[in-house]
């Protein structure tokens, strides 16, 4: 069973904290996070900006990880949200064990 990492940026640090807690208190999809302030730099309505963000870096399971990303574009801020799967194909069992139990998945 693979362990799946879902990235995603935020505006500022309450949104990414709210998106945290509802994850994984609230809904259990994610069995861990972590906020990291960024420097971003991207093209957006044909304009270069630069803004500091939050990347929310989600910890969670194959069963789990379809809901959760449903999840974080349902309720995200911005008008295009950041959704990035990642695969992690070579996880330690203790982990994948912990991330499992934590979301529910088996």
């Amino acid at each position: 069973m693979n362990g799946k990492i879902i990235l995603s940026t935020y505006p500022d640090l309450e949104s990414a904290e709210d998106a945290a807690k509802y994850l994984v208190k609230e809904k259990r999809l994610a069995a861990c996070v972590n906020l990291v302030r960024i420097d971003s730099r991207y093209i957006w309505k044909d304009k270069f900006e630069e803004s500091g963000e939050y990347l929310v870096i989600y910890k969670t399971t194959k069963e789990k990880v379809e809901d959760l990303k449903k999840e974080v574009e349902t309720q995200h801020p911005y008008d295009i949200p950041e959704v990035l799967e990642i695969t992690v194909n070579d996880m330690n069992k203790k982990y994948l064990d912990w991330l499992n139990n934590v979301t529910g998945s088996f």
